[in-house]
């Protein structure tokens, strides 16, 4: 069960990557997705290390609180609705989505983290 787990999410991450190559900023959001990917991908071909899934995790988090000021802003607003169109109309819509994926991120790799082995099988 914990095998087909990492696959839902190595390819769930992936199809994340995807969808932001046509971001204006892609490098960065394809990179943290796809790192994520493949570290699930990794885990459940019996190659997990949470040394590297912890390290991507506290990387991620980090950040993703460089974004929390935006958060702040965001519910000091009413919550405004960050789903209307897709085109981020204000500031606080990007800000708010890529803080939220990166928690994605950042939990599913904790989570990657105390599931898997501290080093991984050579063999």
């Amino acid at each position: 069960m914990k095998k087909l787990s990492y696959i839902l999410f190595a390819v769930s991450f992936a199809l994340f990557a995807y969808l932001n190559l046509n971001d204006p900023d892609p490098l960065q959001w394809v990179s943290a997705y796809v790192g994520t990917a493949v570290l699930f991908g990794l885990a459940a071909a019996g190659r997990g290390d949470r040394r590297f899934s912890g390290g991507l995790a506290i990387a991620l988090g980090i950040w993703m609180l460089t974004m929390a000021g935006g958060m702040v802003d965001w519910m000091h607003a009413g919550f405004p609705s960050i789903t209307e169109e897709m085109q981020a109309t204000a500031p606080h819509i990007e800000v708010v989505r890529e803080f939220l994926g990166l928690l994605i991120a950042v939990v599913a790799l904790i989570w990657l983290c105390l599931s898997t082995p501290k080093e991984a099988r050579i063999a």
